[in-house]
């Protein structure tokens, strides 16, 4: 990318006033430096050693680009280019833009002193000071926007790169992959690891609106199949993160160490498959574990309930339900009639008959799996 510095005035040194300014750039590289070092705090140390001979050549590089530009002999562009990888290079250094800004204010104020102080012994016109103060600070002007271009470019940048390597972590997480491999995702990611991770499903058109409610450390997901969104929140206050998500149409896993965080998300899936209505799947645990083997379940009821199915349908569902109400108000008989709307004395009948289909009935065994084959409707 080019970034030209355009020459802003009809300004042309002679080149007497050129040499003598020429022969000042070291020490007036030096004065800008020492100048940067003394009033901008972020550079009291980046300057120094190595850096700051490096530094130091580089100012002297922009200044004497900066006299060929004063002069007529050159249009800048390679001190355009320098600021711009300079801005870059800030954002690597881990400065912020009002820092270079600052050291930018600061150069241009001691180089444009020095400056003048060597042009004016070496006979440049007084009438020429002021274009010559025009350019200095035109020049250290577009050197600053080639600078700033170059800092937001870099900060893009990695902005979209660290998003990306979020959104792979994401996805690590929820692949279940290895401990390893998830520690050097989240080291790539710059992202430290929570105690917990509760995953959260919703539309995926919701998942960023809702994200930016959220912890900033929360990951999320927004182009998964059947335009899902996962959202994996951590160390989630769960009764506030529901709150947060009342307007939302979601479902809440449950809190689960960071690196399995894909038991929340299975979990979520689950319950998200059980009915449109869940919102908490804490609230809908016996749900999820008696369908969390279908076909065992339906082996269970059909074993369990078998005396059932020698009675009429009607009959054998009015059973059911007696016994499910029996069951839940552990035989108190005045509660089971109210369940199910009958006289007392009804639900009387009908227990003789059940015990006459389950001699066992009183068996703790049988009444684990007649409690287990008639729950999901309980629940």
């Amino acid at each position: 990318m080019g970034h030209a510095i355009r020459r802003v005035t009809d300004l042309a040194l002679d080149e007497t006033t050129v040499t003598a300014l020429r022969a000042e750039l070291k020490s007036t590289a030096d004065e800008v430096v020492q100048a940067i070092i003394d009033e901008v705090p972020p550079y009291a140390n980046a300057l120094s050693g190595r850096m700051g001979g490096t530094i130091r050549r580089a100012v002297r590089t922009a200044l004497g680009h900066y006299l060929d530009l004063a002069s007529g002999n050159a249009t800048g562009g390679d001190a355009g280019d320098a600021a711009y990888e300079l801005g870059r290079g800030e954002v690597r250094d881990g400065r912020s833009m009002d820092a270079l800004l600052g050291a930018y204010r600061v150069g241009a104020r001691v180089a444009w002193r020095c400056l003048a102080a060597g042009a004016v012994p070496a006979g440049l016109p007084a009438a020429e000071v002021a274009k010559f103060a025009e350019l200095t600070f035109a020049y250290i002007d577009e050197l600053s926007a080639a600078s700033a271009a170059g800092h937001a470019d870099e900060l893009a940048a990695r902005g979209r790169a660290q998003e990306r390597h979020l959104e792979h972590l994401a996805r690590d997480l929820l692949a279940d992959a290895s401990p390893d491999v998830l520690l050097a995702s989240a080291q790539r990611a710059g992202w430290q690891p929570p105690a917990s991770l509760t995953a959260v499903l919703l539309p995926a058109a919701q998942a960023r609106p809702a994200y930016r409610a959220l912890d900033p450390s929360t990951l999320v997901l927004d182009d998964l199949p059947d335009a899902t969104g996962v959202l994996l929140v951590p160390d989630a206050d769960r009764s506030h993160l529901l709150r947060q998500l009342t307007d939302r149409t979601a479902v809440v896993g449950p809190a689960r160490p960071w690196a399995r965080a894909s038991a929340s998300y299975a979990r979520a899936v689950r319950a998200r498959s059980l009915s449109s209505e869940v919102r908490d799947t804490e609230d809908h645990l016996p749900e999820l574990v008696l369908t969390a083997d279908v076909d065992a379940f339906a082996d269970l009821r059909a074993r369990a309930l078998a005396p059932l199915r020698t009675l009429p349908a009607a009959t054998a569902q009015r059973l059911e339900e007696t016994l499910r109400a029996w069951l839940l108000h552990q035989g108190r008989r005045d509660e089971v009639a109210a369940a199910l709307f009958v006289h007392p004395q009804t639900v009387r009948y009908r227990m003789s008959q059940l015990r006459e289909l389950f001699p066992d009935l009183a068996s703790p065994h049988r009444v684990l799996e007649l409690t287990l084959a008639v729950g999901l409707r309980a629940g």
